[in-house]
């Protein structure tokens, strides 16, 4: 059994989520549940892997081996039930650096990006940066579960529409988008000859009773119209390595996206983003699997304790990652005030609802990868925050 109970002291280690404190946020003792990564050791077989490869003690320019392909293909054959191809791998140091070049590479200046709100903040920053535009499609919330909005969707197209960012599973909101809504999705984008970037980082954090269906999966023209894109960084906890993988079948495709990773001089892997990556997908199966219960236990914890205690801010029920979406919206603060409350009066530094788009106003999403210690303290800490505002 591993260990997820144990609090490990991360200051003073150049971590972003503790050490960047009083940069992000201006306060230095909130308790940090923002950025998404976890308070929990990366798998043993990684690090023992990583500690044999520093003990090497030479650390020069490095290339890819074909086991870590090899490991690649067997971890995505066996967790998800799709056989790709070596040569469909394009590496990337990371999914936010593949979406760039992606829409760099395959649109113009003021050609349309669709993104699906609210949404992962830096999707809108990436595409207004490179003179795209962006356009929304909102979700639908309803009964405390969000849907795609096809007909929206269908309404905001036109010629200039080029690209259509997906986010599967759904970050903030926590959705495994099904076969159905997939197959919807992908069939009015092929119709109107649009290529999705299908963002599947949180892939394999997925909650018991959901499966992850890879966009690319489900037919050979999506495949063709697609590049999905992979990463073992949040599934075992090693984003500080900057190791990703994009997977384009369509050559032509994956051509020019490979020439722009060469064009910006990025193609150079790290050394022990390598060794990582390998180890994680060939020996941290049984790790995640632990760690899945533990966070099922964080979330079950978190429902419960909101239900009972803080009845006036509503879970958003993930079914995958380890982020909480909280519905505020009873507080009946503005955006900024719900801002400066859970930071100045509950003490707890989360994400700001509002950076994933307008439709996020009221909202706050929380970071439940910790120790349940840590969890229920942030919890108390809101508890008291809450009450004294309804009393008040």
């Amino acid at each position: 059994m591993y260990d997820f109970d144990q609090v490990i002291n991360r200051a003073s280690t150049a971590c972003q989520k503790w050490d960047d404190l009083q940069k992000r946020f201006g306060v230095h003792d909130a308790i940090p549940m923002w950025i998404a990564d976890m308070d929990f050791k990366s798998p043993p077989p990684v690090i023992e892997a990583l500690n044999q490869r520093v003990k090497h003690g030479i650390f020069g320019y490095t290339s890819r081996p074909d086991s870590f392909y090899e490991a690649i293909i067997d971890w995505v054959n066996r967790r998800h039930h799709w056989q790709i191809d070596k040569k469909w791998i394009a590496p990337s140091p990371g999914i936010l650096s593949a979406l760039s070049l992606s829409i760099n590479s395959f649109t113009q200046q003021g050609d349309k990006v669709i993104i699906q709100t609210p949404v992962y903040h830096p999707f809108s920053q990436i595409i207004k940066s490179l003179g795209r535009e962006v356009v929304t499609n909102p979700l639908n919330l309803k009964n405390g579960r969000y849907t795609l909005d096809f007909d929206d969707l269908e309404s905001k197209i036109d010629s200039t529409v080029k690209i259509l960012v997906l986010c599967n599973p759904h970050n903030p909101v926590g959705r495994v988008w099904s076969l159905e809504e997939l197959t919807m999705l992908g069939e009015i984008c092929i119709k109107h000859n649009i290529l999705v970037i299908s963002d599947e980082i949180h892939c394999d954090l997925v909650y018991r009773g959901y499966k992850h269906l890879p966009f690319a999966s489900i037919s050979e023209e999506f495949a063709n119209h697609s590049i999905t894109c992979i990463a073992p960084s949040k599934t075992f906890n090693i984003a500080g390595l900057q190791t990703s993988c994009n997977i384009i079948p369509n050559e032509e495709i994956r051509d020019i996206f490979n020439q722009s990773i060469n064009n910006q001089c990025i193609g150079s892997p790290n050394a022990f983003g390598i060794i990582a990556a390998e180890s994680a997908y060939r020996y941290g199966e049984e790790w995640l699997e632990q760690l899945i219960n533990y966070l099922q236990g964080n979330l079950d914890f978190v429902i419960h304790y909101f239900q009972e205690n803080i009845p006036h801010i509503k879970v958003i029920r993930p079914e995958s990652t380890f982020l909480v979406w909280l519905d505020c919206r009873e507080l009946g603060l503005t955006p900024k005030e719900l801002d400066e409350f859970m930071l100045n009066k509950a003490g707890v530094a989360m994400n700001e609802g509002y950076i994933f788009g307008v439709d996020g106003e009221g909202f706050m999403r929380m970071n439940i990868g910790c120790p349940r210690s840590v969890l229920e303290k942030c919890l108390c800490q809101i508890e008291g925050a809450v009450n004294f505002l309804c009393k008040a």
